[in-house]
């Protein structure tokens, strides 16, 4: 092992040798390149906010059909491909990845470092969200957009009663962004953990950091239900697979338990990093700090685990016991104890500091007065009679808009104020901006605080006409005339974002006087943010643009940043990061085409495009190939290896973070099958003479699993293993023709999804032993090492199945 230390100051100054090595080559080719957080992260929030603006468009034809009983604006069909495209696109396509750009963009800044974890993963995330928006508004143009509602419900989302590709395009396409969403929780754990400041303590992250870190969480447990509803909806709609059939052992009911597993944990991921930027402003524009950092920690994490208790809150009516809706009842009030505290505390910061009235700050205390009384009624509905009486109706309607809007637009505008200095180094253009506020504002309240009116009036949510109800024609109405009044605002808004970009004078470094770590960059932030990293958070700006920290300039010409324990903060390796590539835009076409070619019953085809992505996914491992270990000067008389060899290396980290998604996934599917097999009509189904293919299916599985596994422990290279697994894949993909017919009965569909997932998985771990095989020695103990921890998880999972198969045989 080598040592490098910090080779003599150039002639090339060092800011311009730190812009050679992380800046993009310019025009198409630097734009399809590029993997950069920064630009990820503004592409992120730049197509969330056009997104906003169509999802916008469409909720004024919305109200343009209600302003009037009759509401001959729409028909039928096209107003439910409206109503439904207007819910996904606010809820998929604009509020998730708003808060995955903004986070992409400042957690590198705010803590410290260069780049997220996983540059390619974020640029492959940003294309797949734009290429799976893209199959959603191409549809809505071409007439064939989803019309179930945004929650799919079934059967009504059945091939039965939906019988074109309009429920699809939502399976289909959603399930092509959540890859997206998935990708993202993975970077911003990784990052979040991994990628400090030398010496920051997980104890001294700045709040957002912390907010962040729930939020990625909850996406790593809360997403994969979704996927395997969406998954498990496509096949029945495709191969006619009855999970949701009544009449083959299915039950519509797990579609709603498997959306609202994420459903309901999606209000608190869209909340969290609207609040993390509320106590990163607040006590900026209030000239002092936060008050109780470790009770809004605790808030924090409290409400990542009690917001997975609640999903059944929204379904009260659909005939639950009543022991169970007293649970999740009380549940759903406790719920609003974190949210408190969180509000007590920034309530105490404006006590005790001294507020600003700027922009950002009325925006906050538009904010306030919104979410709270959103989660007033939050707790009204929490309450089981009076929400069999609201279900369904515009009230509730009244309250999502409140929390939702209230706890995540309003902070987003404000966020949008307080850093776009920091993106374009310029300042905002005053005067419009405090217009926009007051007509959203009013606009908002004017449109939404009727609404609450009209569904206690008895109106039903998702209806287009109401000609036999004149009482409730004038409050809609004021709706309508309020929300054009709150469109006005928006585009206002967009303007004078336009404005400040293009007319807004020089920024001085810090213009609001934080004194964060954000904003001791140069404005416009440079590609690599800062030309050393924080030793402390103490460090001048001044110092940082010398170079007098740890890692300063590019001397090596590769993108290295510090990888740290994830509890101390203490530095353990230099990370070497990749550069500009093609392979994430390749990648998410890969995926686009076979999203496609299945969306068109082109399953033959879609297999090929599947080999396609696992083409792509080998060419991943190449990077670092040809690393070498080495010992690098970080600071003056500090070394440290490199990641070459490293097992505990920020890939490592990141398989971790997929396995508990998958580990998520899994249990959902276990959820599904306990589901169907006590709730479900029809359990157990008439004797199929399936006992031999049940027993090869699960003792063949263990088997050749068993024997991979030991050879993966006690031989001396994955090869053999890697044998083995193919013999495990060619054992369940030949026991798979014993199983019968997946249409007879929803419980043979388990078993043939089952079958799947475990061929998958093995295949998987397949070719992380022949990537492991194919690495060079010095690179080779950190790809074992990955692929040992995804095999003991396949091993585990597939056993598990194998066993329930073996279980279920016995008992029927």
């Amino acid at each position: 092992m080598t040592l490098i230390p910090h080779p003599p100051q150039r002639a090339l100054p060092l800011h311009r040798e730190m812009e050679r090595v992380w800046s993009r080559p310019p025009g198409l080719k630097g734009f399809l390149t590029s993997v950069n957080h920064s630009e990820i992260g503004m592409r992120f929030m730049a197509l969330a906010g056009i997104y906003f603006g169509i999802g916008g468009i469409l909720a004024m034809l919305i109200r343009t059909q209600l302003a009037t009983p009759q509401g001959a604006f729409l028909d039928t069909a096209l107003y439910n491909q409206i109503f439904t495209m207007h819910g996904s696109i606010m809820m998929f396509l604009f509020a998730i990845p708003m808060l995955e750009g903004l986070s992409m963009y400042l957690l590198p800044k705010m803590l410290g470092t260069r780049d997220m974890a996983f540059p390619r993963l974020s640029a492959f995330g940003w294309w797949c969200y734009l290429f799976g928006g893209l199959i959603l508004l191409v549809a809505l143009a071409a007439g064939m957009a989803p019309d179930g509602g945004w929650f799919m419900y079934t059967p009504l989302s059945s091939r039965t009663y939906t019988p074109g590709v309009n429920a699809d395009v939502w399976l289909l396409g959603v399930t092509f962004v959540e890859i997206s969403a998935i990708a993202a929780a993975v970077e911003i754990t990784v990052t979040i953990l991994r990628l400090r400041a030398p010496g920051m303590r997980l104890t001294q992250m700045p709040l957002f950091a912390w907010y962040m870190l729930g939020t990625s969480a909850m996406m790593l447990a809360g997403f994969p239900p979704l996927i395997l509803g969406s998954v498990l909806l496509e096949l029945e709609r495709a191969f006619d697979w009855p999970f949701f059939d009544v009449a083959r052992g299915g039950d519509s009911l797990l579609w709603q338990h498997l959306f609202w597993l994420f459903g309901h944990p999606e209000v608190y991921i869209i909340f969290l990093p609207a609040a993390g930027a509320i106590s990163t402003i607040l006590p900026v524009m209030c000239r002092t700090k936060i008050l109780g950092y470790e009770a809004i920690v605790a808030a924090i994490v409290g409400l990542v685990f009690l917001s997975f208790g609640l999903w059944v809150h929204h379904m009260f009516t659909v005939g639950i016991p009543q022991m169970a809706l007293a649970f999740f009842s009380a549940a759903s009030t406790l719920v609003a104890v974190p949210t408190a505290v969180q509000i007590f505390a920034w309530t105490g910061t404006m006590w005790k500091g001294t507020p600003r009235l700027t922009l950002p700050m009325l925006h906050l205390l538009a904010f306030f007065g919104t979410f709270v009384l959103g989660g007033l009624t939050g707790v009204m509905l929490a309450v089981v009679p009076f929400n069999w009486q609201a279900h369904d109706t515009a009230f509730v309607t009244a309250h999502l808009h409140y929390v939702l809007i209230g706890g995540f637009v309003f902070p987003m505008m404000a966020a949008a104020v307080y850093w776009l200095p920091l993106m374009s180094g310029r300042v905002r253009v005053r005067g419009v901006g405090e217009v926009a506020f007051a007509l959203i504002f009013i606009g908002f309240h004017g449109t939404f605080l009727v609404m609450h009116l009209t569904g206690l009036l008895g109106m039903p949510r998702r209806i287009p006409v109401y000609p036999d109800n004149p009482e409730w024609a004038l409050p809609n109405l004021i709706s309508t005339v309020f929300s054009f009044m709150m469109s006005i605002g928006f585009v206002l808004f967009a303007l004078d974002l336009l404005l400040h970009a293009l007319f807004g004078r020089r920024s001085t470094r810090d213009p609001w006087q934080a004194n964060t770590l954000e904003w001791k960059m140069a404005l416009p932030v440079p590609s690599y943010n800062i030309a050393a990293l924080p030793v402390s958070t103490d460090i001048s700006a001044v110092a940082l643009a010398r170079g007098e920290g740890a890692l300063p300039g590019a001397p090596r010409g590769r993108r290295e940043v510090l990888a740290v324990s994830s509890l101390e903060g203490k530095a353990q390796h230099v990370a070497v990061l990749p550069g500009n590539t093609l392979l994430p835009v390749v990648t998410a076409a890969m995926v686009g085409v076979f999203v496609l070619l299945m969306l068109f019953g082109a399953y033959i085809l879609a297999c090929a495009a599947l080999l396609g992505v696992l083409v792509c996914g080998w060419t991943w491992h190449r990077f670092g190939r040809d690393l070498r270990p080495a010992q690098i000067e970080v600071t003056p008389g500090q070394t440290l290896p490199d990641q070459t060899g490293v097992e505990g290396s920020l890939t490592r980290s990141g398989m971790i973070a997929l396995i508990i998604a998958d580990a998520s996934l899994f249990g959902s599917f276990l959820f599904a099958l306990g589901f169907l097999s006590v709730i479900a009509p029809g359990w157990p189904p008439p004797d199929s003479g399936l006992g031999l293919g049940a027993l090869v299916l699960g003792g063949g599985t263990l088997s050749a699993l068993a024997v991979a596994s030991g050879l993966s422990r006690w031989s001396r290279g994955p090869l053999p293993a890697a044998l083995a697994g193919v013999v495990a894949l060619v054992t369940v993909l030949g026991v798979a023709w014993l199983l019968d017919d997946p249409t007879r009965h929803a419980r043979d569909a388990l078993r043939a999804a089952a079958t799947g997932y475990a061929a998958l998985h093995i295949g998987i771990a397949v070719l992380l032993a022949l990537i492991a095989r194919t690495r060079a020695p010095a690179t080779a103990a950190a790809s074992r090492s990955l692929w040992r921890l995804w095999q003991d998880f396949t091993l585990i999972t597939v056993a598990i199945l194998a066993l329930l198969v073996v279980a279920q045989e016995v008992l029927s």
